[in-house]
């Protein structure tokens, strides 16, 4: 079963500015440092761009993981999707979507995932992965709107 959920995140940053924000792979690693996430295949630092792989590794929950992403839509500076190619999900599909405001951008993330391991995947889903995962893109949402002045 499909699991969703969206974050919002307001920032005084231009939306061009936010976009290229959350498609940093540099900054990808500087916000998940609590999981040790890093970037060890594809593009492994910089701009990730259309048609773009990374491969990612860090600890979740104690556990080893191993997920590489492919940015599937690129639509600048209005959106890109990033879909996992191979990894720990039997699905994962993460839009992000960003729009002007009268002080800055909003981003929207909006999250698609299914857990593997049938019946026993939809109970860890329900029970904790949904919000796991939804705190870990709302803090990252946070980190990267507070990145006023800062470079790349």
């Amino acid at each position: 079963m499909t699991v969703s959920f969206v974050c919002r995140t307001e920032s005084p940053l231009p939306m061009e500015r936010l976009f290229d924000l959350a498609r940093s792979i540099d900054l990808h690693v500087d916000s998940q440092k609590q999981s040790g996430e890093r970037a060890v295949a594809g593009v492994t630092s910089g701009l990730i761009g259309a048609g773009q792989e990374v491969t990612w590794r860090a600890k979740h929950f104690g556990i080893p993981l191993t997920m590489t992403s492919r940015i599937t839509s690129f639509e600048y500076p209005r959106s890109f999707t990033d879909e996992q190619v191979k990894g720990p999900f039997k699905a994962f599909r993460h839009v992000h979507e960003f729009q002007p405001t009268a002080t800055g951008s909003i981003m929207t993330d909006r999250v698609e995932f299914t857990a593997p391991l049938g019946v026993l995947g939809r109970v860890v889903e329900r029970l904790i992965l949904r919000r796991y995962l939804e705190r870990l893109i709302s803090d990252r949402g946070r980190f990267l709107a507070g990145r006023a002045g800062n470079p790349l």
